[in-house]
């Protein structure tokens, strides 16, 4: 598809199966979609894994989940992902396949396999691929007797969609594979094998989340006794929490932070700080407690209810502004992926907190996209930069400020050079490693090498201690003098910055006033009366005389090109003759013109608008002798063409037509004698041309040396003669 200019804006494509599936599967094909199935079908991909860009007059399209994801096995992934959305609920949990799993793979990996068509090891891989995306979280439900219940896979993208709440979920998804060791309903592998229908006739289903007070007492299948670990592992997979007094320290054996830790966040449904239980035990007692709660926890839960969750008054105004502040992520498609990776320190910012953050990132990710070659990875390269940030701490559970930590450490670049798309060494644009980073260091290591050789030709007699010390000063004293220079490098430059900009501001002014001048003279010519007719207000011509000047030249110029090869340009009396006749030629038309005007305008309107009625008069007489101008010029074109100058001209390109190598062997052919007749036709057409252009230029000195000679004033001898 292309415009007005010829330049390609858009392509069309014809897909096969789409087209086959419409002309030839009838109203049942999975294929035979209409319009808006289709459109919500791309639309999906786009936000699944679509590249992402930013077209002309419209809103930029972000890049997809998968948009960066790239070698072996990405489609297997994209298609594993686009198969898994489209069998999810609302909620977010896949629909899992019933029947008899391997116990290695799980059922969300059989599940993947029968969407994919492939073997439960594969698309076990595939799973954890998509895991390690952070697009898929793996869990397994809680029970009142805390066993590992039922494995549930949730699609992160489709909860996000609905406004699930995600924090426990993707928390637990980042601490690595959740797969149960044996699946729930291991008793159905002694059972005989039923084959599966549509895919969640045994898998979870809506009512299964509604609470965890309807869980049976085990996993739906379970043996009697379960199997054992052979050390002690927690009883949930590790929760990043904020380190309450009494929580599970996870795998990772770390200290807890201290006692009271954030215990004085508000006391709110959408925190974990609000619940006065223990997250891990649920609803039922711990080990080795009694069912009845103690007095002091009937102490805490009153103090509680009253003060707060850590039981401290609160300034007023706190309960409101925790309230303000929003758990999930912006609704910015590319806040939501730049942020992805912190998502749990964006839910422990107060409201204000939140939006200094957004502004720092939506900063921030402007400067990217200024930095990169190709639009629309700013959000995945500023996603990359927490994570890598985040790696360097150790895990958002050791962020004790998040507000101080995203916006001084996470958000920021850290540029290791002069470069701007530098970042720890690391090319922004390319992903690199910096060359100018390598380059400093070089620079630096041959400084010191040199330093080094010149110390031990002027001192040989040093130690090595001495040396080294003598090299740290030198080096200290090389540094302090780069710094110097760089200071006047920099003060130099800031001068010259001035120095255009006062420049600049000089052009502008200068340019204003020229603005100003040029309306100030064209007011002023607008002011001048018609120099013709005298009408005020027509700057200096009006329309009408205007409209006269163009057509008493075009009059001339008709009389002269009549003249070129009717008349004798040597004989002045001959050319004005013929200049007379073509003149009286065009009053004629020009007569014509007029009364057709006349007879079809009304008396009144003529008599109400005499300058109107004028202008358009002469109008039509300029339009007239327009008319009659291209004919004349045919005319004298076609006659000088058969003038002597232009057939002997022709006769010349005959002969250089036929006198070609390629017709040397027979330049009487019906082909050479084509080409020649063509080679004369266009040297004798030119040869007009020229001749044309010739006279006409002669005629046009003669006309101005007769202006000349009847403007100049007389002088006493002429004045004598006369």
């Amino acid at each position: 598809m292309r415009d007005e200019r010829g330049y390609p804006t858009g392509l069309r494509c014809l897909v096969m199966p789409l087209w086959r599936a419409r002309t030839h599967g009838g109203a049942g094909h999975p294929l035979a979609l209409d319009k808006v199935e289709l459109a919500t079908l791309l639309h999906l991909i786009e936000a699944l894994f679509g590249h992402g860009w930013t077209p002309k007059d419209k809103e930029p399209t972000p890049p997809g989940l998968l948009a960066g994801r790239t070698g072996k096995g990405a489609a297997t992934d994209r298609l594993g992902l686009l198969l898994m959305v489209l069998n999810t609920r609302t909620s977010g949990w896949l629909q899992l396949v019933g029947g008899s799993v391997k116990k290695r793979e799980g059922r969300g990996a059989a599940t993947l396999a029968r969407l994919l068509g492939c073997s439960p090891s594969g698309a076990r891989k595939v799973l954890a691929r998509l895991t390690e995306a952070g697009v898929v979280a793996r869990q397994h439900r809680e029970t009142s007797t805390r066993m590992r219940g039922r494995g549930r896979v949730m699609l992160l993208p489709v909860a996000r969609a609905y406004g699930r709440r995600l924090a426990s979920v993707e928390a637990v998804s980042g601490a690595g594979s959740v797969f149960s060791a044996r699946p729930a309903g291991a008793g159905g592998d002694l059972a005989p094998t039923v084959e599966a229908g549509a895919l969640g006739t045994s898998g979870e289903s809506e009512a299964e989340t509604a609470s965890e007070a309807e869980n049976p007492a085990r996993p739906a299948g379970a043996e009697l006794h379960t199997v054992h670990a052979q050390v002690v592992t927690p009883v949930v997979p590790p929760q990043l929490d904020c380190g309450f007094s009494g929580e599970g320290r996870g795998g990772e054996g770390r200290r807890p932070e201290r006692v009271c830790a954030r215990e004085d966040q508000a006391v709110d449904d959408e925190t974990a700080a609000a619940g006065t239980g223990s997250p891990v035990a649920g609803d039922g007692p711990l080990r080795g407690e009694k069912p009845k709660e103690s007095r002091v926890d009937e102490r805490v839960g009153q103090r509680a209810a009253g003060a707060g969750a850590g039981g401290r008054p609160k300034a007023p105004g706190w309960e409101k502004a925790q309230r303000q502040r929003r758990v999930a992520l912006p609704d910015d498609l590319r806040l939501r992926v730049a942020l992805g990776p912190v998502s749990w320190l964006w839910e422990r910012l107060s409201g204000w907190q939140q939006a200094r953050v957004e502004e720092t990132a939506r900063a921030e990710l402007a400067s990217l996209e200024g930095l990169l070659a190709l639009p629309g990875g700013a959000p995945r390269l500023l996603a990359d930069r927490l994570t890598d940030r985040l790696a360097e701490t150790g895990g958002e559970a050791l962020v004790d400020n998040p507000f101080g930590w995203l916006t001084g450490r996470g958000l920021v670049r850290r540029p290791s050079c002069s470069d701007r798309r530098c970042d720890d060494g690391t090319r922004l644009d390319t992903g690199g490693d910096c060359e100018n980073c390598g380059n400093v260091v070089h620079i630096r290591r041959a400084r010191r090498a040199k330093t080094a050789a010149r110390i031990e030709r002027e001192l040989p007699h040093l130690g090595d201690d001495e040396r080294r010390r003598v090299l740290e000063e030198r080096l200290r004293e090389q540094a302090a003098i780069e710094a110097e220079d760089q200071v006047r490098r920099r003060e130099q430059a800031r001068a010259e910055k001035a120095r255009r900009d006062a420049a600049r501001a000089a052009a502008a002014e200068h340019s204003e006033r020229e603005r100003q001048a040029a309306a100030a003279a064209d007011a002023a010519r607008q002011a001048l009366a018609c120099e013709d007719c005298g009408q005020q207000q027509a700057g200096g011509l009006c329309e009408a005389c205007g409209y006269r000047r163009r057509t008493e030249a075009l009059v001339v110029e008709a009389g002269m090109v009549a003249a070129s090869w009717s008349a004798d340009l040597a004989d002045q009396a001959d050319v004005d003759a013929v200049a007379a006749d073509v003149r009286a030629s065009l009053a004629a038309d020009i007569e014509r013109a007029r009364r057709g005007f006349l007879d079809s305008a009304p008396p009144g309107e003529m008599a109400a608008d005499p300058i109107g009625t004028a202008s358009v008069l002469a109008f039509g007489a300029l339009r007239a002798v327009e008319e009659a101008l291209p004919e004349l010029r045919s005319s004298a074109l076609g006659r000088l063409a058969r003038t002597e100058e232009a057939e002997a001209e022709a006769r010349r390109a005959y002969k250089t037509e036929q006198g070609r190598r390629w017709f040397r062997h027979n330049p009487n052919g019906v082909d050479a004698v084509a080409a020649a007749t063509k080679a004369a036709d266009t040297a004798r057409k030119r040869a007009a041309e020229y001749l044309l252009a010739t006279r006409l230029q002669q005629l046009r000195e003669q006309a101005a040396a007769r202006t000349e000679l009847a403007t100049r004033p007389l002088n006493d001898d002429t004045a004598v003669i006369a």
